[in-house]
């Protein structure tokens, strides 16, 4: 990691034409140096370092889908059409967007999320080239859960696990997605919005992108609604943008969208908890009360049986 950060800023400053000794505030702009990613920015180029052992082939048709005519109002474009490769990482080098602004959650742009994610779901896959993998969102949930197993044991695990193991077998990344495949984000937040030069918002981050059920890519917001972290007028704003925008994960005309919503929902439940008690063993702290609202939700799911009724996507 320590050659990795100063080959990649390097990188990022070649890309924007710099020179070593140019007089930019902020040369060595880190945005994330983690196991998995390490991301900085030089100037306005964001130069980001993937996991290890990311397959080439498919962050390549990755990129491509995110460089696609049909995808420019929708995904942040790279920079670049094929990584390179430094320190055995994959590099992807991209234009810089200005983030959510983290401090004022009161201006979160939920509308303008559900009008990408429509519009990126609405894009059928076989308009690209290359053939997109399945997303990755069942994945990273059962690694979260396995992330939890690996930590010392904790008193919360039980009913996490109790919810993990009511849910069919595809959210739990044991099984392909049974129903119709649709172009997915795989990993949706409001880290995953940037706002560009121009105004427009766009989605960054394609490592989970590809195929499968649309509705995980609403999951995690209708998890923080029906665990109480998000207000009803947000969730009531986000799925009438999105249903106004033509998204196809819920029904359209106005009917419950839990039966479509629930398992997924319900699996970034169990992610999300996990990953909260796996980081409290880690820094042998107790939960605090958003993590402990989570693992009260799994309590409550793993006592009633999930909603298995065909998705509504089509």
């Amino acid at each position: 990691m320590t050659a990795l950060l100063p080959a990649l800023t390097a990188q990022a400053r070649l890309r924007a034409r710099h020179s070593d000794d140019c007089a930019c505030s902020d040369p060595h702009g880190v945005l994330a140096d983690r196991p998995d990613t390490t991301v900085v920015r030089h100037a306005q180029v964001v130069a980001k370092a993937h996991a290890p052992g990311t397959p080439e082939l498919t962050l390549t048709a990755r990129l491509a889908a995110a460089a696609h005519p049909d995808l420019a109002d929708t995904l942040l474009a790279p920079l670049s059409p094929r990584p390179d490769r430094l320190h055995d990482r994959l590099v992807t080098l991209w234009p810089h967007g200005t983030p959510v602004d983290r401090d004022d959650p009161d201006a979160a742009p939920w509308e303008a999320v559900a009008a990408l994610l429509a519009r990126l779901h609405r894009t059928p896959p076989t308009r690209f080239q290359a053939a997109l993998p399945p997303m990755r969102g069942p994945e990273k949930a059962a690694r979260a859960v396995a992330r939890m197993r690996a930590a010392a044991p904790h008193p919360a695990a039980s009913p996490v696990e109790r919810a993990w193991a009511v849910l069919p077998p595809w959210a739990r990344d044991e099984a392909p997605y049974p129903g119709p495949a649709h172009l997915c984000h795989g990993d949706l937040h409001l880290g995953q919005l940037v706002r560009a030069p121009e105004g427009r918002w766009l989605l960054i981050d394609i490592d989970d992108l590809g195929t499968g059920n649309p509705a995980w890519d609403l999951a995690r917001p209708a998890a923080w609604y029906a665990c109480g972290l998000l207000l009803p007028e947000e969730w009531t704003s986000f799925l009438n943008a999105y249903r106004a925008a033509g998204g196809p994960a819920v029904p359209a005309d106005g009917a419950d969208p839990w039966p479509a919503l629930d398992v997924p929902a319900r699996a970034l439940t169990v992610q999300t908890a996990a990953l909260a008690i796996a980081k409290a063993v880690a820094g042998e702290r107790a939960l605090d009360e958003v993590e402990e609202t989570l693992v009260d939700a799994c309590r409550r799911m793993a006592a009633v049986p999930p909603d298995l009724a065909p998705t509504c996507a089509k």
